[in-house]
């Protein structure tokens, strides 16, 4: 049996100019990721709310809803 060598070609790549994290885009990032934080407690509340006919409607059973509402508000 033949054995063929197989070697992955090493590919050099450019390096990524890293950008400087001001205080400006370090706020930016905070305000971003507490809206977005905002917004998932918000729709998870609301998803609480529904009722197992509009739960059906969108394709979830009441299992579903009570595993998703339940999430931290930090996990996507």
């Amino acid at each position: 049996m033949t054995v063929i060598p197989f070697e992955m070609p090493r590919r050099r790549h450019a390096p990524v100019p890293r950008r400087r994290l001001t205080a400006r885009g370090a706020m930016g990032r905070v305000r971003a990721a507490l809206r977005e934080w905002r917004q998932r407690a918000r729709e998870r509340g609301e998803l609480a709310s529904l009722d197992d006919r509009m739960l059906k409607d969108i394709g979830l059973t009441r299992c579903d809803a009570e595993f998703l509402s339940n999430k931290p508000f930090w996990r996507a």
